[in-house]
This record gives structure tokens, C-alpha cells and sequence, in this order.
């Protein structure tokens, strides 16, 4: 018959040991099918696998020749990452008369402020580290200047290298 197991979690010698009581008392010779299913957290860190130690051990008749088995189980993280982009105004038009105050360190005689924003979100199921960003940002067309890169801000512990030309002119 089917019948749940009680298992209790608990360590020894340092070790993460499940202890599983599949009851008293047993017939000699008896044999018995064992499916488990275990639920680990924090892997992480743990690379591309995870290994247990499997050991059948009776109170009855104690024996150092208490065979283990080892199982090793393949660990693969997933997280499904999502960019959101806005730009502040969304549209942006230069009047045709419009012409850069070439040597000004006023913002306004360099266009019109536009800001980018860009969030990114791991929709899980798994954390993720180490994650990079390319943003590609073009601030030339024709030779001429498009966009005239003024700063880059992060929030949310994230780190940026600045583009080459940012804030070329010190503005």
C-alpha cells in the first residue's frame, strides 16, 4: 500500500540530513519502493548540479556495511527578464530655425531635454546576478549631433560605465 512517509530535516556533523521513519516492524527479506520528492532552496550558487546521499539504516540491526547511494540531480536557474523603456516627453520636435550656441554651458542652447528611462525586471522564477545591459544610444546623424548625451543615473544597486562623449562639452 501507499502510505506518506514523516520526514524531519535535521543536521549532522555539519551536514543537511532528512531523516524518514518508514515504520516497524518488517518482515525479514521485505521489500519496499521508496519515491520521494524533495524541495531545495538557495541553489543559486550551487553551479550546475546537486548531490545526495541516499542510505537506508535500520534500528534493528545496526551494521557498519550500511550501503548509501549516491544521486547527483542537474540544477538549471531560469529567469525570464522583461526591459521597459519611456522616454519623457515620448515626442520631440526641433523647430526648423533651431541652431546649438556653440561654447554655451546652458542646457537650453543644446535642445530640448529629453529623458531616457529604462527599467529591467526578472520575472523570476529564479534571482539572477551578474545581468548586462547594452544600450546602444544614437547621439549622431550626419555628422551632426542628435542627442547630446548630458548624464546616466542607475538606482537598485546596479553599477553603468559611462559612453564615450558623455557630457563632452561639461555642460
Amino acid at each position: 500500500g501507499q502510505e506518506k512517509l514523516s520526514c524531519n530535516p535535521r543536521k549532522e556533523n555539519g551536514t543537511h540530513v532528512v531523516l524518514c521513519e518508514l515504520g516497524n516492524p518488517m518482515k525479514a527479506g521485505a521489500q519496499i519502493t521508496v519515491d520521494m520528492e524533495l524541495s531545495v532552496s538557495g541553489l543559486e550558487d550551487m553551479g550546475d548540479a546537486i548531490t545526495f546521499r541516499l542510505q537506508l539504516r535500520s534500528k534493528n540491526s545496526p551494521s557498519s556495511t550500511n550501503a548509501s547511494v549516491t544521486v547527483t540531480v542537474p540544477v538549471e536557474a531560469q529567469a525570464a527578464m522583461e526591459l521597459r523603456g519611456n522616454s519623457l516627453p515620448a515626442t520631440t520636435v526641433l523647430p526648423v530655425s533651431w541652431h546649438k550656441v556653440e561654447g554655451s554651458r546652458r542646457l537650453e542652447d543644446h535642445g530640448i531635454k529629453v529623458e531616457h528611462i529604462y527599467q529591467i525586471h526578472n520575472k523570476g522564477p529564479s534571482t539572477v546576478s551578474g545581468v548586462t545591459l547594452r544600450l546602444t544610444v544614437p547621439h549622431q546623424l550626419g555628422g551632426r549631433t542628435l542627442l547630446y548625451l548630458l548624464e546616466l543615473g542607475t538606482e537598485g544597486g546596479m553599477s553603468c560605465t559611462n559612453p564615450p562623449g558623455l557630457n563632452a562639452e561639461q555642460v
